[in-house]
């Protein structure tokens, strides 16, 4: 037989208590207890704001004060009991309040619901969050910057279709990352503003008969403003989903980066290393260096891309107002905030360790006539359309595959067989050198201008506010 639980918040309801197995499968506190300090918060708050419009008395806004002052004192040393008789983290704050004050204590809840307060609670909680992850993707820009900075003049082949294209520095291979997380961080800026807007006031779904000041909470809280409709501001969690969009982003463009230096540090190309703190060996196999962290990074990307998958299925069949089912929002978010931050903790310091091996990126840049459309790019400047140019050069790379040497090892009067345009000025062009600094403009891989760019990505950080 199922003993009588300790929660009595709405017994007097029931003429029997909830079973175990239910209690256990509906309760939440094992994972929602990480709102604690922010629900703390906000009902500091709306304990100011009950005082402020004479709702309890000053001598209760006190006491509140007082006994959330000590709860929030015994979370953070590990004192606070927990409880899974009281469900979740709301009930065992309110519980172990009403047992330090009294009276006071069950006076707090007047004028709000658990549907209000939980919605404000985890707004809080992604807020906090948001602010931090921006920190951590400003640091990773840096180690990104710092390791380009050394190889703007570094020669690689830039791939489409995974084969060489043309040749690229490797500095400005490193820029594009820079720009993606560059979009990641406006993308969580843009989302922060919808997140930041308070629910708190709209009680269960309809608002409240007290006189409440919602701008007043607003205001002690930090938010922007207040949701403006009860409904939506119980039930809404398009922020948690848009959060989780923009985390799948992010974590989707580390993947792609992890794909490269995976294959980067493959022996068959060796053009990194990376340090050993982030890699493991074989159990059987002794020579092995496995990059375990990239490998993992493109591993997880799937574990938040099926979060943002279970949140859009959460909300999709849910009619207004608030339902239980939006008890399991805070898993998968939770979840995303924690993989998201290790992540980018890790990959920053993993940039730095870095070892790069420009000859080996050189060799391979060589390989595949990675200058083929800068000869083609020549023929046009001397008056070739482009069309027949590009036969011409067709032919050449044939020529030069036939013969199993690169282009600019082909003597000028072989290339003059394919256009009487070419002159000995062609070996320039045909250099990788030569390749890059052709490319002199804003966006370009000219290393000059990957310098440009690098000075103003250190600028922008800088002006970035902390």
């Amino acid at each position: 037989m199922a003993s009588i639980q300790d929660n009595d918040t709405w017994s007097g309801r029931f003429s029997e208590p909830v079973a175990e197995l239910v209690k256990r499968y509906t309760a939440s506190v094992d994972f929602d207890r990480k709102l604690a300090l922010f629900d703390i918060r906000g009902s500091l708050a709306h304990a100011q704001m009950l005082a402020a419009r004479a709702i309890i008395s000053d001598a209760d806004l006190a006491d509140i004060r007082r006994g959330l002052t000590t709860i929030e004192a015994e979370i953070l040393s590990g004192e606070f009991i927990w409880s899974l008789d009281l469900e979740d983290v709301h009930l065992n704050i309110e519980k172990r309040l009403t047992t330090l004050v009294g009276d006071a204590g069950k006076r707090l809840h007047t004028g709000r619901s658990r549907n209000d307060q939980v919605a404000t609670d985890v707004r809080l909680y992604l807020r906090s969050a948001i602010d931090d992850l921006l920190i951590l993707i400003r640091a990773l820009q840096s180690a990104f910057l710092d390791l380009a900075e050394n190889h703007t003049d570094t020669i690689m082949p830039g791939f489409t279709h995974l084969q060489v294209a043309q040749p690229i520095s490797f500095a400005h291979h490193l820029m594009a990352y820079y720009e993606m997380l560059k979009r990641d961080a406006e993308r969580l800026q843009d989302a922060r503003r919808r997140v930041n807007r308070l629910p708190l006031g709209a009680a269960a779904l309809a608002g409240t008969s007290y006189p409440i000041d919602r701008e007043m909470v607003a205001g002690l809280l930090d938010f922007d403003g207040v949701c403006e409709n009860s409904l939506d501001a119980v039930s809404d969690r398009d922020f948690a989903i848009e959060f989780t969009a923009c985390a799948a982003l992010i974590m989707t463009h580390l993947s792609r980066c992890s794909e490269e230096l995976i294959l980067w540090m493959s022996p068959m190309v060796g053009f990194i290393d990376i340090a050993d703190r982030f890699c493991t060996g074989s159990s059987i196999m002794p020579q092995k260096k496995n990059p375990d962290v990239p490998e993992l990074v493109r591993g997880k990307t799937g574990r938040v891309n099926g979060h943002l998958v279970a949140l859009l299925t959460l909300m999709k069949g849910q009619p207004l107002a608030y339902n239980k089912d939006n008890q399991e929002d805070k898993e998968p978010l939770f979840d995303t905030v924690d993989t998201l931050s290790q992540t980018l903790r890790i990959y920053a310091d993993m940039i730095t360790g870095i070892k790069v091996k420009p000859e080996a990126m050189r060799r391979a840049a060589l390989q595949g006539y990675a200058t083929a459309t800068d000869l083609a790019d020549y023929l046009v400047k001397k008056g070739l359309p482009f069309r027949d140019a590009h036969e011409a050069v067709a032919l050449a790379v044939r020529f030069a595959e036939q013969r199993g040497v690169d282009l600019s090892d082909i003597s000028l009067a072989e290339l003059k067989s394919f256009s009487v345009l070419i002159e000995d000025d062609i070996y320039q062009v045909l250099s990788l050198e030569g390749s890059l600094a052709s490319r002199n403009h804003i966006g370009g891989t000219a290393p000059n201008q990957v310098k440009a760019a690098i000075a103003r990505a250190r600028l922008f950080l800088a002006q970035q506010p902390d």
